[in-house]
């Protein structure tokens, strides 16, 4: 997984009651018709997309106000029923309610990440306990946990399919995990601890933006670029220009500049400053500190925990994944960090040597890392980076994960430029089925810029379901911060850029090709990241390569021997990149360990744990916990390590396609059956069994991550 990319994965939206849901239009009565505001009419666009021409910031408040108002009737309506407690009016019915509201939310959401500003962002402040209060109302409503229990209790009975019986137990479920069974002065204090964490989260993430984007580094002497590529300094120079600075260079923390910055700058000084200004982020005492904020949301979610009756909220979490509990996580972290920090150690021992051998007489710091490793997967594989950037033009790549996408699945994705946008960099995508049936559309949102928040994600506007018989389809974006093209270049993607893009249009194939009935089901952490990790396996596959690595100047296909490069090089710096996640992995699930009694210092922290399992000091943990958006803002915490658990069934899953062919058509339309169209509507397991045939084994994650000792 690329150190560059946030990984916000699953959702940005609200959680209203168990998912993450984005859904079409519905008739519901609510308060009232406003007729000036696009949400409360009928979307004449093609698939009903959102107009975003006529959608306003001054729309977005009075309708998700009017959403509450709707779902709040529509969960009365069930209570008030007069029928007994079945399937149908009770827990079909719930997983039906919302539909305004997710409607305006999928739109609000989408862009408070992609697009936002301070009015946004203003209203996801105001909004959060609001939301938080409807959550709450729904599942500590005692009247419809009333009906959702006599259901559950008869279940076996009911003749209920699978799909059907599984989101009677989940719903049950979810009701007790959101404090259905608590005495009323824990209710209370549950509800009071939900609308705080809902502000707090949002918070830490505008907090996290604004120092992002407060910070340039700002070169004026052409000498200080030295060893850049051409690309980023063309880059760097539009970066300067926009920010009313002609004739310099301007390098940000986001990832496109910092991090090449940091492999070619030849200037030892400046890779400090802004790797530093990169770790320091939330945690410069000033007003978007977020040490204080972390602090209160460990603290408050460990309270929850022991209010619903948990050990702490790592247990909470786990319950639902596929890891159960802690000790099932650390079992795997701890067998992957011993080999994977001897292999970092190793790895530091040649940069050493490098930085030797480049003549000079300083210790290998943080900042040096990445400058130096590049020489040295220079000087043992003959490969540079540089080398590759021709040939990974963003167009070509985008055109090469379609490809892949139709060869396996038999689908496709045609461009429309008559859908509405909400930035002038979006493109949009109507894909299709084999049999040419519509399976959803795709927003396509590269490049950085201020209003979007750091890293990569999939995310949507509308997500599948069934609604009176009739297949909704979803709605789907990919959004990341690659390279934007500058001067006479295309958008020339760096090969971790190349990994992240198939890595989110995996997730975009995941909601695309879903096919279930429910709305609200649960797809676990640790699984959802399977679809996305088999992408990236593809992505420098020779026979994949060949289909999109073309020189954007020539047209030539990547040379043989420089895929030959690439494959050879494949387990190079693997201890770093290894060994600074799994410390992430680790930090997170340490902070969610805490029983909230007494509120730690954070750095203090932070530093005990990293200690703890012998990070080196030449490596900066991947996440600082300031920072720390996926497990503080995001939906990951306890949850960061689900990309190395469904990194083990990922790379034990792509054995398949090795052995039969990784475009054999058989084995893709298992995959597509079994896990893709799924979704969350099967134990996660047995989902897997039945494509795998058996159960999955470390040993091909170990062997890819170049860890097993020889």
């Amino acid at each position: 997984m690329p150190y560059n990319a946030a990984r916000i994965k699953k959702r940005l939206r609200l959680v209203l009651i168990f998912a993450v849901n984005a859904v079409v239009w519905s008739h519901t009565a609510g308060s009232g018709a406003n007729p000036d505001n696009p949400f409360w009419q009928k979307w004449e666009t093609p698939f009903e997309v959102p107009p975003f021409d006529l959608i306003k910031v001054e729309h977005f408040l009075p309708a998700i106000e009017e959403g509450i108002a709707r779902q709040r009737g529509e969960v009365e309506a069930i209570t008030r029923n007069p029928e007994p407690a079945g399937f149908a009016n009770t827990f079909e019915a719930l997983d039906l309610s919302g539909d305004f509201l997710d409607r305006v939310s999928g739109v609000f959401y989408s862009l408070n990440s992609a697009e936002t500003n301070e009015s946004l962002q203003k209203i996801a402040q105001e909004i959060a306990p609001r939301l938080s209060a409807l959550r709450n109302d729904i599942l500590m409503n005692e009247a419809l946990f009333a009906r959702v229990k006599s259901v559950w209790e008869k279940r076996a009975a009911l003749g209920l399919d699978p799909e059907q019986l599984r989101l009677v137990e989940e719903t049950y479920k979810n009701f007790i995990r959101g404090g259905a069974n608590l005495a009323p002065e824990q209710k209370a204090r549950l509800r009071n601890i939900n609308d705080e964490l809902s502000v707090l989260s949002v918070r830490f993430s505008d907090n996290l933006l604004k120092e992002t984007n407060a910070y340039r580094l700002v070169v004026d002497k052409m000498n200080d670029l030295a060893g850049l590529p051409e690309n980023d300094v063309a880059a760097a120079a539009e970066a300067a220009k926009t920010g009313g600075l002609d004739g310099k260079w301007a390098f940000t923390l986001q990832a496109p500049s910092i991090w090449p910055f940091l492999i070619y700058s030849q200037n030892r000084e400046m890779r400090r400053q802004i790797l530093n200004a990169y770790t320091r982020r939330g945690d410069n005492g000033n007003a978007q500190d977020n040490k204080s904020i972390l602090c209160k949301i460990t603290a408050l979610r460990a309270e929850r925990a022991r209010i619903l009756g948990y050990r702490t909220h790592a247990h909470y979490v786990l319950e639902r994944n596929m890891s159960k509990n802690p000790e099932g996580v650390f079992a795997l972290l701890d067998r992957l960090w011993t080999p994977a920090l001897a292999a970092a150690k190793r790895e530091a021992a040649d940069i050493q040597a490098m930085i030797q051998k480049d003549a000079a007489a300083f210790k290998l710091e943080p900042w040096d890392w990445r400058y130096y490793a590049e020489k040295v997967k220079k000087d043992r594989y003959d490969l540079d980076e540089n080398e590759l950037l021709p040939y990974f033009a963003l167009e070509n790549v985008l055109k090469g994960v379609f490809d892949v996408a139709g060869r396996l699945y038999g689908i496709r994705f045609v461009e429309r430029t008559d859908l509405p946008k909400y930035h002038a960099d979006v493109r949009t995508y109507a894909v299709a089925d084999s049999d040419g049936s519509n399976l959803g559309v795709f927003y396509a949102d590269y490049h950085p810029r201020p209003g979007k928040r750091g890293g990569a994600w999939t995310g949507g506007f509308r997500d599948q379901y069934v609604r009176d018989g009739i297949d909704i389809r979803p709605v789907v974006t990919n959004v990341g911060n690659f390279t934007r093209p500058a001067g006479d270049l295309p958008s020339l993607l760096t090969q971790e850029e190349v990994e992240t893009l198939f890595h989110e249009f995996g997730h975009a194939l995941h909601s695309l090709l879903q096919k279930t009935r429910t709305k609200s089901l649960y797809v676990p952490r640790d699984f959802v990241e399977l679809p996305s990790q088999i992408m990236e396996h593809l992505a420098f596959e020779p026979e994949v390569m060949k289909t999109y690595a073309r020189h954007w100047k020539t047209g030539e296909p990547i040379p043989d021997g420089l895929i030959a490069k690439i494959k050879n090089a494949e387990k190079f710096n693997q201890g770093f990149v290894t060994t600074e996640y799994l410390a992430a992995s680790y930090l997170d699930m340490r902070w969610h360990l805490l029983t909230g009694a007494g509120a730690p210092d954070a750095n203090a922290f932070e530093k005990a744990v990293l200690d703890s399992i012998g990070l080196i000091p030449e490596i900066v943990v991947r996440y600082r916990s300031p920072y720390f958006a996926h497990v503080f803002s995001g939906g990951y915490s306890a949850g960061y390590y689900s990309y190395i658990w469904s990194e083990v069934l990922d790379t034990d899953a792509f054995q398949a396609f090795k052995e039969k062919g990784i475009f054999d058509r058989t084995l893709a339309l298992s995959f597509r059956k079994n896990i893709l169209e799924t979704g969350g509507s099967a134990d996660a397991m047995e989902m897997y069994l039945k494509f795998r045939g058996r159960g999955p084994s470390v040993e091909p994650l170990l062997q890819r991550r170049g860890l097993l000792v020889e």
